[in-house]
């Protein structure tokens, strides 16, 4: 029972985030705000990881098919292919709940206990629009060129690794990479990404927005924030992927 009352107030807390709109001016620079600290921020740790990924996705298909009679392309497309379709959408995506949804549970947490937001609301503003929203929109604008990002340096990552070890040639990782390529797997990945990104932001927001206590309270907000999130994009990757892919 205790699930469902969250799950209703969750989703009185996003009509209610979406309900009453603020001057474009005003979002807009809000927005501009969020991107960078949420998106822009976490561009270097993306990159870092994704090509570390991509090479270690590399070396594991080359041993799995080390004495046998595939050919060696097959390296590049499985890379691609495991890169594209999970690695960047799903698994970069769950390192960013953590990483951007503490922060945002942390933030919104931190002002609800220092009635921060209770000052918003008495000056007339609706803080779950003002304080909530911009960070909606800055990740699921911002999310789909990380992950292709993560996409291409992941690709990149595994092309090197294959490379310098022998593994593989170039050209024969080249070749793997565009054999049988299918446009709409990109697509479905972007279109993971996008969802994904709104259940970070609203989830995380959700959390710290209604917070109660103290600084204790304040990390486990940021604390459920971060196992919702990952409990959640789990569920809706196995659901878009039956649904898109199935």
């Amino acid at each position: 029972m205790g699930l469902i009352a969250s799950f209703g107030k969750y989703l009185l807390f996003i009509a209610e985030v979406f309900r009453k709109p603020e001057r474009r001016s005003i979002m807009y620079k809000l927005v501009i705000k969020e991107v960078f600290e949420l998106g822009l921020k976490s561009v270097l740790f993306v990159v870092f990881v994704s090509l570390f990924v991509g090479a270690v996705v590399t070396l594991q298909t080359a041993a799995n098919m080390e004495g046998s009679w595939m050919p060696r392309y097959l390296i590049g497309f499985a890379t691609r292919d495991a890169v594209i379709l999970e690695f960047s959408p799903t698994i970069i995506s769950l390192l960013l709940a953590g990483k951007i949804g503490s922060n945002i549970a942390s933030s919104l947490g931190t002002m609800r206990v220092t009635e921060q937001i209770d000052a918003l609301e008495v000056m007339g503003v609706n803080s779950e629009t003002y304080l909530v929203r911009p960070k909606i929109f800055a990740l699921m604008f911002f999310n789909p060129l990380l992950i292709s990002l993560s996409m291409f340096v992941g690709v990149i990552g595994g092309w090197a690794a294959g490379v310098l070890t022998g593994e593989c040639t170039s050209s024969e990782f080249i070749e793997g990479i565009q054999y049988d390529f299918i446009p709409f797997k990109a697509v479905y990945a972007l279109i993971k990404t996008l969802i994904f990104a709104f259940i970070i932001a609203s989830v995380s927001s959700f959390h710290g927005f209604h917070t109660q206590g103290g600084a204790l309270e304040v990390g486990q907000s940021s604390t459920r924030a971060v196992v919702y999130s990952s409990v959640l994009i789990i569920v809706a990757n196995y659901i878009l992927t039956h649904l898109l892919l199935g």
